[in-house]
């Protein structure tokens, strides 16, 4: 089911996924718990419960802290893990991961949902096909990111297991999601995904947040603060470094009061945009 964008896929899809009186399970640096606006919130009435984690992956004693009162009506039953793949800070989940928190949500009755807005870069990381971590593992729906690995826009709902859902054509369309020219996202899809295009545009944004990675390990002043396992790399340095960094390079605060920031590499990242990016770091830190 093609749609706009992330956040309209991550909506449409668990609208389709939860009962009115339903709760989503996700991990508290989830994209739909900080980045969408409160759009699943707002526009789908879900209420999230959200649990804190030392690395962005959820697990199934994580999921334990919200998965209980099923049947009390005094509170939005758990109905839906979401996950994603990668994580927002840049963590892979293998696969083996992903089917323990498939195995431990289905035996509680509820149902899983893959956020997957960069899941050709989990592919690459992994080096594995993208089934390998979603039809085979148990994961229900999953959200296909396309914009990030070079799409100009559109993304994706795919619905693995049709039962988990219901009435997604109509939930697309109630969502705004249904364009009235939809083969122009559908035939981006096509090109993407016919051959292994999508995997070459992840294993070089990848490629470039590792040699990002390698230059700033060698620079003193500055602290990775996450594994480096996809196309994200998250460092701690003095926040005017950041800010006068941030006058020559764009990139986002993640956490400003903390100094951690968040550097993404991307299918059209070049070495040499790396290259001057590390030089530009290391003036700044020597200032």
């Amino acid at each position: 089911f093609p749609v706009f964008n992330g956040t309209g896929a991550n909506v449409t899809a668990l609208q389709a996924m939860t009962d009115r009186w339903g709760a989503v399970i996700c991990a508290k640096t989830a994209h739909i718990n900080v980045d969408e606006g409160g759009a699943p919130e707002r526009m789908a009435g879900l209420k999230l419960l959200a649990v804190p984690t030392p690395d962005g992956k959820l697990t199934p004693e994580l999921i334990d802290q919200e998965a209980w009162g099923f049947e009390d009506e005094h509170r939005a039953m758990p109905q839906v893990v979401s996950i994603t793949q990668n994580t927002e800070l840049g963590t892979v989940y293998t696969p083996d991961e992903i089917r323990a928190i498939c195995e431990h949500a289905h035996g509680l009755g509820m149902k899983v949902h893959l956020d997957g807005a960069r899941i050709a870069n989990a592919a690459a990381s992994l080096d594995v096909p993208m089934r390998t971590f979603t039809n085979t593992v148990g994961v229900d729906v999953l959200s296909y990111g396309g914009t990030k690995n070079g799409m100009m826009f559109g993304e994706a709902v795919v619905v693995v297991n049709p039962d988990a859902v219901r009435q997604m054509k109509h939930i697309r369309k109630m969502s705004m999601q249904l364009a009235s020219k939809m083969r122009f996202v559908s035939v981006q899809l096509e090109a993407l995904l016919a051959k292994d295009l999508w995997l070459r545009n992840a294993r070089h944004a990848n490629a470039m947040a590792q040699r990002l990675a390698a230059g700033v390990r060698e620079t003193d002043g500055v602290e990775i603060l996450y594994p480096v396992q996809a196309n994200a790399v998250f460092a701690k340095l003095p926040h005017e470094v950041s800010r006068r960094l941030q006058e020559r390079y764009r990139f986002y605060f993640w956490d400003e009061a903390a100094g951690h920031v968040r550097w993404m590499c991307g299918y059209d990242t070049q070495e040499e945009d790396v290259d001057g990016f590390l030089q530009a770091l290391k003036e700044e830190l020597s200032r």
